[in-house]
């Protein structure tokens, strides 16, 4: 039987935010430590984000079956040699990780570079393992490509960069601090 069927970003998508939005309300009409004020808002940005990263790299799910399933094996589907084919395409992933690593540090001081971007590098090799499995569950044509986690780690890194020198601006620290659970650190 052949067959080829889409499934919606939305249809995923928005109910996981909805759930997500109810939450939020439940936990700072309980009055839960982080769920009032400038964290409020960190989590909702945060969980913005995480929904968009998510949009980019792993929806619209295409469902292949039949014929119309991509024949390749699905080894062809991974790009192990870094930086062979590095060029400008790379930017959008550092653009795409920047946000992550300068929202991490703003939940906990223990943040540190280091784990911030350990943290990156285990999300774009959890959205690279989630293609490849599309790949040979769904059949679907996503590549997976070690110049994708190169570049959303050092998208993560240049955020948290970011976000260091955000800090150290007077007038952008107040609205930080304000954000934040996490203590200042210069």
């Amino acid at each position: 039987m052949n067959f080829q069927t889409q499934i919606p970003t939305a249809a995923v998508l928005g109910p996981a935010l909805a759930v997500f939005a109810l939450l939020a309300l439940a936990r700072r009409r309980g009055g839960a430590p982080g769920w009032r004020g400038g964290p409020l808002v960190l989590r909702v940005l945060t969980a913005l984000y995480a929904a968009a990263a998510v949009a980019i790299t792993i929806f619209p799910l295409w469902v292949y079956g039949g014929e119309y399933r991509n024949a390749m094996p699905w080894t062809n589907q991974i790009q192990p040699i870094p930086l062979l084919t590095a060029d400008v395409s790379m930017l959008p992933n550092v653009i795409m990780f920047l946000p992550l690593g300068f929202l991490l540090p703003l939940f906990s001081d223990r943040f540190t570079r280091g784990r911030t971007v350990a943290v990156c590098a285990l999300a774009s090799l959890g959205i690279e393992l989630t293609q490849l499995l599309q790949y040979i569950a769904l059949g679907n044509g996503r590549a997976v490509d070690i110049n994708d986690l190169i570049a959303n780690t050092l998208g993560g890194l240049l955020g948290y960069a970011v976000l260091r020198a955000a800090r150290r601006a007077a007038a952008l620290r107040g609205v930080l601090d304000r954000l934040s659970a996490a203590p200042t650190t210069v």
